[in-house]
């Protein structure tokens, strides 16, 4: 069985989307991103989490699916049971307004993962795609067919090809330093 990166490229390459060189997307951008662990750089680990951002995590799992294309509104539904109110916009306004940070390090549990655009249809193209950081690499998010949870790295080559993925808390809402009582 290959390789999460083989088939990554394979995935690029069969859409053609791979560039000549085969390790660049033809915008430019790495085919593959890899996603080091927590102890090497990488985004935190689940069981580094505070207690506010494992119950955004739960919440992610019992928050039903919102509809194809809906995938900022189901992040926002997910942190409006949180108690902290409704954010609105699509997921290119969502990562235009929260989502700044680039670096790996980083990425915390409870963060939006997004991209302003993908090349997966006309609605990709206009509005982006976001995700939920869950932890240990993984990412949950609401696609066309439903709720899936990824890992992190294929979900940031497969969306990451038009533009870098950037990531952030929505609403500004650092749940690492959430006083709330949970």
């Amino acid at each position: 069985m290959p390789d999460l990166s083989e088939r990554i490229l394979a995935e690029l390459g069969r859409r053609h989307l791979l560039a000549e060189d085969g390790v660049t997307t033809i915008f430019g951008k790495p085919a593959v991103r890899e996603v080091p662990p927590a102890t090497k750089g990488g985004p935190e680990a689940l069981r580094c989490a505070t207690p506010p951002q494992k119950q955004l995590v739960s919440l992610a799992f019992a928050t039903p699916w919102t509809g194809a294309n809906t995938c900022a509104a189901w992040i926002e539904q997910v942190y409006a049971r949180m108690g902290f109110g409704v954010v609105t916009g699509d997921a290119y306004e969502l990562c235009q307004g929260y989502c700044s940070r680039t670096d790996l390090s980083d990425l915390k549990v409870g963060m939006i993962v997004g991209v302003e655009h993908h090349p997966y249809g006309a609605d990709g193209l206009t509005f982006g795609h976001v995700g939920l950081y869950i932890g240990d690499g993984k990412i949950r998010d609401a696609s066309d067919e439903g709720l899936r949870c990824a890992p992190l790295s294929a979900w940031l080559s497969i969306y990451g090809v038009m533009d870098d993925p950037r990531w952030g808390w929505l609403g500004s809402v650092a749940l690492d330093r959430a006083q709330r009582a949970w």
